[in-house]
């Protein structure tokens, strides 16, 4: 069986790719440019320069691939939904032209809501798309990152988690390793068929408030769940410099979410995962803290 690997150096990619190695798969490492990848990998896989918003670019890297890993690459479109329906229908062009059967999809809880979700609706259209394909697939509904945290490390230095998010209600925090781990399990597993939905959830829910007390003790310095209006973020993100689309994809996201959705899959045994925030923090937050 010929893999296929996107974001092989992304948050989970990273970790998915070296788990295909070590179960003795050669993989197809769909990247924007091969030379980002580790030294220490690039004998062990197949480098293939892609660009995933091009369809002609995705067809011709995975001719031959039985199963692919695919991520929705992050963009730069001044419409970031845009970007998701080039990304979708690149991914369903290659299906269609190399014949391939089955896919894992790296998609967000949230995305079962379908619309109103902010840029998760970009994720909810490349499933609907998929299941619409007829492929053998499994939608992994991923819970929110740990590694998000690292976007916000001047906010911690100066002892502040700041989100749009209810500081109190808790919710899935998911390491991206743990994802990788299920994804992998998901892709070399050639028995299952059909559409599966399987949820990403993390070792517990945590509210904002839990994770800076969490974050606090890891690091010994006091840090406070501050609670932002949406106007606040919008403010913020635009003046990034950041396009009207880009900020409502993002500000619509966290709204989406806080305004409640049902997870298609409960957390149970199944949807449980074993890395907690605390070890994950002093491995990668702190060290980046300085």
């Amino acid at each position: 069986m010929t893999i296929a690997v996107t974001t092989p150096t992304g948050n989970v990619g990273r970790h998915l790719q070296r788990l295909v190695v070590q179960a003795g798969e050669r993989p197809r490492v769909l990247v924007r440019d091969p030379a980002r990848l580790d030294d220490d990998v690039r004998d062990l896989v197949d480098a293939v320069a892609t660009d995933q918003l091009d369809a002609d670019s995705v067809v011709a890297a995975t001719a031959g691939v039985d199963a692919v890993y695919w991520v929705d690459p992050p963009n730069r479109l001044d419409d970031p939904l845009d970007g998701y329906r080039l990304a979708t229908d690149a991914l369903l062009a290659a299906v269609r032209e190399n014949g391939i059967r089955r896919v894992v999809f790296q998609s967000s809880a949230g995305a079962e809501r379908r619309h109103g979700v902010g840029e998760i609706d970009g994720l909810a259209a490349t499933e609907t798309a998929l299941d619409a394909a007829r492929v053998d697939v499994t939608h992994l509904r991923c819970g929110y990152f740990f590694s998000n945290l690292l976007f916000d490390l001047d906010a911690l230095r100066d002892g502040v988690i700041a989100t749009a998010f209810d500081v109190d209600a808790p919710m899935p925090w998911v390491a991206p390793e743990d994802i990788a781990a299920v994804g992998a399990v998901r892709l070399l597993d050639r028995s299952w068929t059909g559409r599966h939905v399987q949820a990403v959830h993390g070792p517990e829910d945590l509210s904002f408030r839990d994770v800076a007390a969490i974050v606090g003790r890891a690091t010994g310095r006091p840090i406070e769940a501050v609670q932002l209006s949406d106007d606040d973020v919008r403010a913020t993100l635009t003046a990034t410099g950041m396009t009207p689309a880009q900020v409502e994809a993002l500000a619509g996201m966290t709204a989406g979410i806080r305004d409640g959705y049902t997870p298609e899959n409960p957390r149970d045994y199944t949807t449980t995962t074993p890395t907690r925030l605390a070890g994950w923090v002093q491995a990668n937050l702190v060290p980046s803290l300085g």
